[in-house]
């Protein structure tokens, strides 16, 4: 039992203001007057002047990706978004091995704590380690204390074989755990492979989780190889008709794609800092509704970050207001309660050092949202009744020494990688 003491509650979905002390317990929030609380406690973190609020939601994630930073350019300097993909990304994931698999997971989890999120939506995918990695990689988060929602990349890229091991991996994991069958995109999947998961997600309940109109290139190869645009061939398959399914960056696209979309209950995953890392294209929510929440897509783990990319990118192509940027970050919890997830309770709690120069209120919160609160004030995270991050630090597990091991694994992936091809 945890005591957050003299904090200024934010409700995250009102976000009206009421100054108290908090006691969090596995699955349970209980308000007090401030610094009326005097019952027993396993932990007490005096709060005095600091806002305490629900923790963050990463949307669409690749937590493989981890050990990429400051890796050295590819053999051949990629000239479009396919190129990136064949000569850097599908070269990455080949190489992974299942520890490497689970130290991108335990850094990823570290630094999701230290951005504000107890919950990642993740996308996976390590072609040359498929088996039992969604199991290494839900150990590694959970490890952390991060709750999750994994899905591995399906993919006809690399052969029959390996779409087949996905399949397989995917129908394994979801007999045991909550999750979705992940695809990679339209232009690498086969109608067999397509219709194998479409039974999938049908057996399990569950959604799809697929990168939708990343480049024009998805577009054009739906149309030249089955004469109709990617969304259409998603909804001939029938995982729009999914509130679990994901369509994760969808930028090209027609007005009937969008109003297929917009008339569906399936989500979109909207990620910005990742469309101009790539010079992909800007994203529009024209005509998709409502259901629209943010991702990393594997930049950084920092919601925060990707509200404050989405409002001030889209102010050109996807205007919005600060009011209308706070939602979309938040509308993460709406799909995972939407869906009966488990793991984004009231029990997780993220407590904001911010000292604002300017008077904070229910009505300009979200300004503060958009233009002061960043992940330098997140000092604490209580994660499903649990804390695991305090001053800052991930208390779970030992944060140095996985980092040390996990630049190790970096020089060996990295120099397996200078080996294919």
């Amino acid at each position: 039992m945890i005591l957050l003491s003299n904090a200024i509650y934010i409700d995250f979905e009102t976000l009206q203001l009421k100054s108290c002390d908090i006691v969090v317990s596995s699955g349970k929030v209980e308000f007090y007057p401030a610094g009326t609380y005097k019952g027993n406690t396993t932990e007490t973190i005096n709060c005095k002047g600091k806002f305490v609020t629900h923790s963050f939601v990463v949307g669409h994630h690749h937590a493989y990706s981890a050990l990429a930073r400051g890796m050295g350019a590819p053999k051949k300097s990629p000239e479009n978004f396919y190129e990136i993909l064949k000569y850097v990304w599908w070269t990455l994931d080949k190489c992974l091995t299942p520890e490497m698999v689970e130290y991108s997971g335990l850094v990823t989890a570290m630094a999701c704590a230290k951005a504000g999120a107890s919950f990642v939506i993740d996308h996976h995918a390590s072609p040359s380690a498929v088996n039992g990695s969604l199991e290494i990689l839900a150990k590694a988060f959970e490890r952390v204390g991060l709750s999750h929602l994994l899905c591995y990349e399906i993919s006809d890229r690399d052969g029959e074989a390996i779409a087949r091991q996905g399949l397989e991996e995917t129908d394994t994991y979801l007999k045991n755990h909550q999750g979705l069958v992940g695809l990679h995109a339209s232009f690498t999947l086969s109608d067999k492979t397509l219709r194998v998961a479409a039974n999938l997600m049908q057996k399990h309940s569950s959604g799809v989780h697929i990168h939708v109109a990343e480049d024009k290139y998805d577009q054009q190869h739906c149309l030249d190889a089955y004469g109709k645009s990617v969304v259409e061939r998603l909804n001939d398959f029938g995982y729009l008709n999914s509130g679990k399914s994901i369509l994760v960056h969808c930028l090209h696209l027609t007005d009937y794609e969008r109003n297929l979309i917009g008339q569906s209950p399936c989500w979109v995953a909207q990620n910005s800092d990742s469309n101009l890392n790539n010079n992909v294209g800007y994203f529009s929510s024209k005509n998709m509704g409502d259901n629209i929440m943010l991702g990393t897509d594997g930049m950084h783990s920092d919601m925060l970050q990707s509200m404050k990319s989405a409002y001030f990118v889209g102010q050109n192509f996807d205007p919005m207001s600060p009011a209308q940027a706070y939602k979309r970050l938040r509308n993460a919890h709406r799909y995972i309660a939407q869906n009966g997830f488990r793991g984004d309770g009231p029990d997780n709690l993220v407590v904001l050092d911010y000292d604002s120069p300017t008077p904070v209120t229910p009505e300009n919160l979200a300004g503060h949202f958009v233009y002061g609160i960043n992940q330098t004030h997140v000092e604490h995270l209580i994660s499903n009744g649990k804390l695991i991050l305090k001053n800052r630090k991930v208390v779970t597990v030992d944060e140095e020494s996985i980092l040390k091991e996990s630049q190790k694994l970096a020089l060996a992936l990295w120099e397996r990688m200078r080996g294919e091809g």
